[in-house]
Parts: C-alpha cells; sequence; structure tokens
C-alpha cells in the first residue's frame, strides 16, 4: 500500500457490491478542536444533537403507544375474563330463564352467570338476609368513589334502599370493574348480585340501616339518554321555608323544585320516596274503600264515561264530537248508580274517572279526577246513607293509620304536618246542620248576609273554628240549602227550602258531596225544570223512574282531595298522578 493510501480503508456500501472509500485521517481530524476552546459547538454539531434529541423523542413516543396499546389490551383482558361480573345485559330478555322446580338456570347466553335457583329479592327483606347471597334489580341513586379501589353506591327499589360497594379484590373483583362502575349515571337500572352483611354502624343515607351489600357481579340493564331535570335529592327536600345550617352554622344553598318543573318531568318526580309513599296510600285508600263496601253488600259497577246529556249543568261539562252529532264526558256515575238502584242492584259503587269543565285554577281542583261513588237503597231514613258514608270513612282513616303508618311518617318528612285526626267512641262523629255551622262562622265575626253559601275560605275558617273548639280534623254538615244542590236532591219534607243533604269535610275542606235522591218522576221533571234542564233530553234517564224505584241516596268523593288533606299536601296535583287542570294536559 503507498503512502497515499495510508489511512484509508475500504467499507462495503449497500447500494453497490463496489468499495468506497472513506478518508478516515480527515474524519478523525473533524474531531479535533481548532481555534477558541470556548466557541461553542459547531453547526454540524448542533444539528447532530437535535436529531438525536429528535429520534429520542420518536422512541419515547412509540414505547408509550405501546405502553398504552398493552394496557388497553389488559383491560380488554379482564373485561373478556370477568364478562360475567359486569356490562350491559343484552336487550331482549328472552334467553335466560330460571326454572323454580329444580332450581336450576336455563340460559342460552354465557355473559351473565347465576348463582343456580338464586331467587329475585327485595330491599326491604334485607336486614333478615344477613350471610346471605342475593340478586336484585335497582336504580342507582348515587355513587362515590374513594380512588380506583372501592366505589360506594346506594341502590334503590321504589322506597327503599341499600349501601353496596365494589371492592377491588386480586382474586375476584379488577379495578376496571370498580371503575367502571364509579362511571354509571345516576338512576341507572342494574342488576346486582352480592352478599348481605351487617354494617359497622347505621348507614343514614339508606333505608336499610343494618346491612350493606358487597357486590360480586353488576350488569347495566338501563342507562340515562341525557341529563336528568333535577336530582332526586332536591326533589325528595323537605317542603319547609326554614334555613337549614352546616355544622359551621353557615346557611346552606339548595336548589327547590317547584312544583311546575316536578309535573313536567313527573316520571323522574314519581321516583322520589315521597312520591311512591303518596301513591301506595293512594292505593291503599282505594283498596280500604273496596273491602268495606264489598263487606256491606255493594256491587261494583262500571258505568259510561260517554253520554248524550249534562248530570247536572251545560256549563261544567266537556262537549265532544260523537260521529255526526256531539256527547259529554261524564261529570260523575249519578244517572247509572241510579238506574242501577232501579233496576234493583239496591248497593252499588264504582270508581272511576271524573270530568269538570270548570276553569278553576285552585290548590284543589282537577278537571279530571278519580271518583268514588256509591248508592244504595233507604229503608226508613236518609242519614242510614249518611250513617253508612262515615263509618266508611273511619275505616278507611283507620286502615291508613294501623297498616300505612310507614309510609305516612316518610310523606311527613317532606310535608311536615299535623296528624290527621278524627272523633272516636261514643262521642262518634262531628255533625253540624247547615245553620249551625253558619252561626259559628257569624260568631267569629264573618257577616251573615255573606253566608248564603259556605265558599272556600268560609271552608277553611270552619275547619280551625272546629279543630279549635272539638279537636278534630273531620266533621259533617247536613242540611244544605235546596237552592245549593243538583236537581235531583230531595228536598226537606218538613221544609222546603232546604234539603236532605250533607257534606263531609276534613281539615276544613269538602271530601264528600251526597244526599237522598228524588225517586219520584213527576217530582224529578219539576224540580229538572227549576234548574233549566229540560226533561225530555234525559228521557231514558226519567224513564228508570217511571218503571219503579226505590227510596234511595248515595255520596261522590274524590280520590285525590281526600289524599290531599290526610297527608296535608297543600296542592291536589301532588296527589294526582298525571294531574289534568286547565293550563295542563301533559305528560
Amino acid at each position: 500500500m503507498g503512502a497515499k493510501e495510508k489511512g484509508k480503508r475500504s467499507v462495503p456500501c449497500s447500494k453497490s457490491r463496489h468499495f468506497v472509500q472513506i478518508d478516515l485521517t480527515l474524519s478523525l481530524r473533524a474531531e479535533v478542536p481548532t481555534g477558541d476552546a470556548d466557541a461553542g459547538p459547531s453547526k454540524n454539531e448542533l444539528k447532530k444533537r437535535q436529531k438525536a434529541l429528535e429520534k429520542e423523542k420518536k422512541a419515547a413516543e412509540r414505547a408509550a403507544k405501546q405502553q398504552e396499546l398493552a394496557a388497553q389490551q389488559a383491560a380488554a383482558e379482564v373485561v373478556r375474563s370477568s364478562r360475567h361480573r359486569l356490562g350491559r345485559l343484552e336487550l331482549i330478555l328472552d334467553r335466560c330463564r330460571i326454572l323454580r322446580q329444580n332450581s336450576t338456570v336455563l340460559c342460552l347466553s354465557t355473559s351473565h352467570r347465576r348463582a343456580p335457583g338464586l331467587p329475585r329479592a327485595q330491599i326491604s327483606s334485607f336486614s333478615t338476609l344477613d350471610g346471605q347471597t342475593v340478586l336484585f334489580r335497582a336504580r342507582v341513586q348515587t355513587s362515590r368513589a374513594q380512588g380506583n379501589k372501592m366505589v360506594f353506591l346506594n341502590l334503590r327499589q321504589r322506597s327503599d334502599s341499600v349501601q353496596a360497594l365494589v371492592t377491588a379484590t386480586p382474586e375476584k373483583i379488577s379495578k376496571q370493574m370498580v371503575k367502571w362502575t364509579a362511571g354509571l349515571a345516576d338512576e341507572s337500572i342494574v342488576l346486582v348480585q352480592g352478599l348481605v352483611r351487617k354494617s359497622p354502624e347505621p348507614i343514614k343515607s339508606a333505608s336499610v340501616q343494618d346491612v350493606e351489600v358487597h357486590v360480586s357481579q353488576i350488569h347495566l340493564i338501563s342507562g340515562i339518554d341525557g341529563r336528568l331535570p333535577f336530582t332526586l335529592e332536591d326533589a325528595s327536600r323537605a317542603d319547609t321555608d326554614e334555613v337549614i345550617y352546616d355544622a359551621d352554622g353557615k346557611p346552606q344553598q339548595f336548589n327547590r323544585v317547584l312544583l311546575d318543573t316536578r309535573l313536567n318531568s313527573r316520571v323522574v318526580d314519581l321516583r322520589t320516596p315521597t312520591n311512591q309513599a303518596v301513591f301506595k296510600l293512594q292505593s291503599a285508600i282505594g283498596d280500604l274503600f273496596r273491602q268495606f263496601l264489598n263487606n256491606n253488600g255493594f256491587l261494583e259497577i262500571h258505568s259510561p264515561k260517554l253520554q248524550g246529556a249534562a248530570t247536572e249543568s251545560g256549563a261544567s261539562v266537556f262537549k265532544v264530537s260523537y260521529f255526526k252529532g256531539s256527547a259529554f264526558l261524564a261529570q260523575s256515575p249519578q244517572l247509572a248508580k241510579q238506574m242501577a238502584i232501579a233496576a234493583d242492584f239496591e248497593r252499588v259503587y264504582e270508581i272511576g274517572p271524573v270530568f269538570r269543565a270548570e276553569d278553576s285554577n285552585t290548590h284543589r281542583h282537577l278537571t279530571e279526577f278519580m271518583g268514588l261513588d256509591l248508592e244504595m237503597t233507604i229503608e226508613e231514613h236518609y242519614h242510614e246513607v249518611m250513617e253508612l258514608l262515615d263509618s266508611l270513612f273511619l275505616s278507611i282513616f283507620r286502615g291508613l293509620r294501623e297498616k300505612y303508618s310507614a309510609e305516612i311518617a316518610i310523606v311527613g318528612k317532606q310535608f311536615p304536618a299535623d296528624e290527621f285526626k278524627w272523633r272516636e267512641g261514643p262521642e262518634g262523629t262531628l255533625k253540624l246542620n247547615f245553620r249551625q255551622a253558619i252561626d259559628m262562622l257569624v260568631e267569629d265575626g264573618v257577616p251573615r248576609e255573606t253566608l248564603d253559601d259556605i265558599n272556600t275560605e268560609n271552608e277553611k275558617r270552619l275547619g280551625r273554628l272546629v279543630k279549635a273548639k272539638y279537636d278534630t280534623d273531620y266533621f259533617i254538615i247536613d242540611k244544605f240549602p235546596m237552592e245549593l244542590r243538583p236537581f235531583y236532591t230531595m228536598p226537606d219534607p218538613e221544609d222546603p227550602t232546604l234539603s236532605n243533604s250533607y257534606d263531609f269535610f276534613m281539615r276544613g275542606e269538602e271530601i264528600l258531596s251526597g244526599a237522598q235522591r228524588i225517586h219520584d218522576p213527576a217530582l224529578l221533571a219539576e224540580k229538572m225544570r227549576s234548574k233549566g234542564v229540560d226533561p225530555d233530553s234525559m228521557k231514558a234517564y226519567l224513564d228508570g223512574f217511571r218503571m219503579g224505584c226505590a227510596p234511595h241516596g248515595g255520596g261522590g268523593i274524590g280520590l285525590e282531595r281526600v289524599l290531599m288533606l290526610f297527608l296535608k299536601l297543600n296542592n291536589i296535583r301532588r296527589a294526582s298522578l298525571f294531574p289534568r287542570d286547565p293550563k295542563r294536559l301533559d305528560p
């Protein structure tokens, strides 16, 4: 090798089979610093460093992506391996059925496994199931996560609730399951399997306070699409103007859910424990009404709600199109009840809708409500009917107090009220005649000339006077003036200006109107004309009496009004599932 070739070596090139000569001497010289040592790195050196940094950055990004992908794959594997513990249930529920006879489970899908023969449980019974595994469906009322290892749930069935917890464990429950559970929206419906255990201390946020559920499986049945219009916590807050203070003495700020807001989103509002209790009590009143009358020889009937003529007066009926003519929505089953008596049914009752076309936007009026009506034959005196109705109400009041005290207490937490009182024992229910009631109001300062009728304001005033004097929220007024009653009311035989009619009151508001009915067709036609009703327009009704009808009487009760006043809800719309008034037809 010649002198010129010293310091040179040949290396293979990837693009050619020939060798390329690289001057290592020049390369070495480039590494030797020249000039001032403090001049800093050269431009080439900076470029090299920049490229090295970019290379390191890209390598770090690739590593991070690989790590993220690995984590996702691991999470997916956890979900796949524990699919039976969490996730959304299938929409069509025809793949799995418990066969109760032999305590086995017939399943076509393996995505959800249950303990063989495990029955569905009710939260209300959990206090008696300590140490047992339960399967139950509930709503997620609230959830609270503690890191990624534990989440507390408040699960609700109707008005019952229990605390449940999902805790990450190496053997069964993954952190991903805890995270998934914590992400469930409030009011979602879930299917839960878990072990009931005694709680170390009372759980004040739940109705079942002595036990909690340690969740082993949780499945989403139905989620929430959108946002809730208000929280159930806000909707369940006590209806009071009192200021509530926290532990530091500072006033607490709460969202108050107005009645219109509640009614516009009634489905959500009805989920509160208070409303669950209210409508359980409404159902109870209907049940107690039926029980009493069935035990007293009454027959339940179902009358038509489309009629060819108004029951009382055309001003308060809804007129509807009926093929080529018109019809009216029934103001009450009054005509049908009386015709049933003429047909020798003797004692009948009905629970059904009543329609009133009155533009009354008050706390106690609805355009459609549920009527509890009855009619019965009279043997000697119309007080037979009044006394039976009194016994009916006392039976309902006692039944509510004895069997539904828990529901009454739940409602009382949101709507605080004095306990409803009535008189028992030998003295019995307070009974006043109309003139006695007027005298009480006059003695209290109401001008007598303004008391041709007892209006709503004076009804409440009379209720306060009666409560103060007789210590009762329930009383009866008898012998109303004839001019105040409908055409079918029987006049008093001794004073034709009065009628054999009566009203019942709760907390100073009317909840029943009743009377002896006119069963003589000639007198009935006469009274119809005096009230501006053409007898020919109600020929079918009159014909029933022309063929003979026993003396009879009855009364009509407003279900929602009884419920409102017993619980003191202050507005009848709170006692109606989906109220109808002059301004509301939805929902």
